[in-house]
């Protein structure tokens, strides 16, 4: 399982003393690949909940730590905090700088590093799997809701929606993790690129989430057919539809 950042608390892992030395930076990188290769950086950034949040943010667009205190209304100092151990862990990465009132603004940008790879995913604890699957699940789902209400979710007309139940074995599932895998690079490299051109560029973007799901189904739910909408709901949710797009003209 590819795992990247996302809003969900891991207990019992203790943060490192932080150093300020080049060779306490360089004995911390030596250790982040800790007993049997599990990234021991990326967790223990994942330790406290206000990291997660922030590392949430950071992987879907660049900010500042003053942008992130508003937006997850917390002090400011206590969110620069966090920001800086990220970046010590080398979870996210200095984009650019800009002058805001006689300061200087520091926006930050989540790394190509900052997720958890297959490796990783098999060394951890079965109860810190589950959470974090449920979590992960639970951030695609209020995701979605969130694009639904707002009607974002269908303004696009290219936007990509695919359900696919399939009847595979071992190696066919194996052939589709790889596929899935490739996919996730592929974004992540697109991502990347995005950052760049924009801070460039000065060019507006604009969110977007991209999820992929593959796991294993209970046979009984793979036989069970789809529910069809009642009529009653159907004409409501053409209406609620109708009644956007006036609000929006």
């Amino acid at each position: 399982m590819e795992w990247l950042s996302h809003r969900t608390t891991i207990g019992g892992v203790a943060l490192a003393a932080k150093s300020k030395t080049s060779k306490g930076r360089a004995k911390r990188k030596s250790k982040a690949k800790g007993k049997r290769g599990v990234n021991q950086n990326l967790v223990k950034a994942l330790a406290h909940e206000l990291r997660v949040e922030i590392l949430a943010i950071l992987n879907e667009r660049m900010a500042s730590p003053n942008e992130l205190a508003k937006e997850l209304d917390e002090g400011l100092s206590q969110v620069s905090y966090h920001v800086k151990v990220l970046k010590d862990y080398e979870c996210i990465e200095l984009i650019k700088t800009e002058p805001r009132r006689g300061a200087v603004e520091h926006y930050y940008r989540a790394t190509s590093r900052a997720f958890l790879a297959d490796r990783d995913w098999h060394q951890l604890p079965d109860s810190v799997r589950e959470g974090m699957s449920a979590d992960l699940f639970q951030m695609i789902i209020d995701d979605v809701v969130a694009s639904l209400e707002d009607g974002t979710f269908d303004d696009r007309k290219d936007r990509h929606m695919s359900w696919t139940p399939m009847f595979v074995d071992e190696q066919g599932w194996a052939d589709i993790r790889g596929i899935l895998g490739q996919a996730l690079k592929d974004v992540m490299s697109v991502q990347a690129q995005c950052v760049k051109r924009t801070a460039k560029s000065g060019e507006d973007g604009f969110n977007v989430s991209v999820s992929m799901l593959g796991y294993e189904v209970p046979a009984a739910s793979a036989k069970k057919p789809l529910k069809k909408k009642s009529k009653a709901q159907t004409s409501k949710a053409k209406s609620k539809s109708k009644a956007k797009t006036k609000a929006k003209k």
